[in-house]
């Protein structure tokens, strides 16, 4: 009895050699073996049930995006103050925090919250 390819799922590999040998082109009684020239005839190709899976992450959505969002806020994260008037309720103490928010070439934004009341306000250099 012939040796046969080694079967894997729905992938042939010579069984002289290793090599996964390719499909059969149309009306092609044999496959050949790139390698090592093994001939495999057509019909082991018959019959093969290929199953594909794939994991949701795999085609992101941005819908899905959407859902996973998540913000964590950090905790005891301690801010400098100074001595800034707040516009909402007139308090002279905030904490504040430099970002840089627009590109590179321009000034950072300034981000103060009130001491007192919790008001937040910007102020772009």
């Amino acid at each position: 009895m012939p040796t046969l390819a080694h079967k894997i799922g729905s992938l042939l590999f010579c069984p002289h050699c290793g090599t996964l040998l390719s499909p059969p082109k149309d009306n092609e009684p044999t496959v050949i073996c790139e390698q090592c020239s093994y001939e495999e005839p057509a019909s082991s190709y018959e019959n093969i049930e290929i199953t594909t899976r794939s994991h949701p992450e795999a085609f992101p959505s941005a819908l899905r995006q959407k859902r996973k969002t998540q913000t964590k806020v950090h905790q005891g994260k301690v801010l400098p103050k100074v001595s800034e008037k707040c516009p909402a309720c007139g308090h002279l103490e905030a904490y504040y925090e430099e970002k840089q928010m627009r590109s590179a070439d321009e000034g950072s934004t300034i981000l103060y919250t009130c001491v007192s009341c919790k008001h937040g306000w910007r102020v772009n250099n």
